[in-house]
């Protein structure tokens, strides 16, 4: 039977715990987790590798913009750019920071028709969200660049392994998005793979991000999963690090003359 003091702790974790679900998130802005939780990156920087590219562009789509933070971000823009989402809530957030910027927010279904002509962009770029390999060769002109960072269908496999759970996309490998943009008919340039580390530092952070990002912990709720959060919170207190595996793919597809 715990003693008396730690019951108090635990209890005054569980509902702390359970304020931490309720916290808001809007966008895909994490700095609620500032100090609490930390990243290794892939060694390839992403967004030097979109703006190098960009600056030779006239025209450019965001495919999947979240909240429009990172496009907003590599200002200034081709004069025309183009951003979709797929995820409701974000579509207003998205449009209230880039279309002030003069870039157009479209709503999609993420398995839909792109609405845009055929050849309209000189380049696509892609950060972690859903693509059709054949509407983004589309929509893009002969000898345009498509640009895209996948997470990889197994990423932080371990971490919902802790929940008693698995990653619902373990198909997405780094071969098969190999495939989709070879099959599409798309030149691969450049296909690259890393593994890197992501650590928590408390639980509370664990139960927000798994509320920002379910599909981590499929099923998972606070009550239901509170022995699994004591187990945690007990190898913290023991000295131990929680520590996941991140997984990233880097493509760089282009579309022949």
């Amino acid at each position: 039977m715990p003693k008396p003091d730690n019951f108090m702790k635990m209890n005054d974790l569980h509902s702390q715990w359970k304020k931490e679900y309720k916290a808001p998130f809007s966008g895909w802005d994490f700095s609620y987790l500032n100090g609490r939780w930390s990243l290794e990156y892939p060694p390839w920087n992403y967004e030097k590798q979109v703006k190098q590219h960009i600056k030779k562009s006239k025209s450019l789509l965001d495919i999947g913009t979240g909240g429009g933070e990172f496009l907003a971000s590599l200002a200034p823009l081709p004069v025309h750019t183009r951003a979709t989402e797929a995820w409701k809530p974000n579509v207003a957030i998205a449009k209230a920071k880039l279309e002030p910027m003069g870039v157009k927010v479209m709503e999609i279904d993420e398995k839909g028709r792109l609405p845009y002509s055929d050849g309209e962009f000189d380049t696509i770029i892609d950060r972690h969200a859903y693509f059709t390999p054949a509407e983004i060769f589309r929509v893009l002109r002969p000898g345009g660049i498509f640009l895209t960072q996948q997470v990889g269908g197994s990423n932080l496999q371990d971490f919902a392994e802790a929940f008693d759970t698995n990653t619902p996309y373990k198909h997405l490998t780094f071969n098969y998005y190999k495939q989709e943009l070879q099959g599409a008919g798309f030149k691969l340039i450049k296909a690259e793979e890393w593994r890197g580390k992501q650590e928590f530092k408390d639980i509370g952070a664990i139960v927000y991000y798994i509320k920002a990002t379910p599909w981590q912990a499929p099923g998972f709720d606070v009550d239901k999963n509170m022995p699994q959060l004591d187990e945690l919170q007990h190898k913290l207190d023991a000295g131990e690090k929680l520590i996941y595996t991140q997984i990233r793919f880097l493509y760089q597809a282009e579309k022949p003359c």
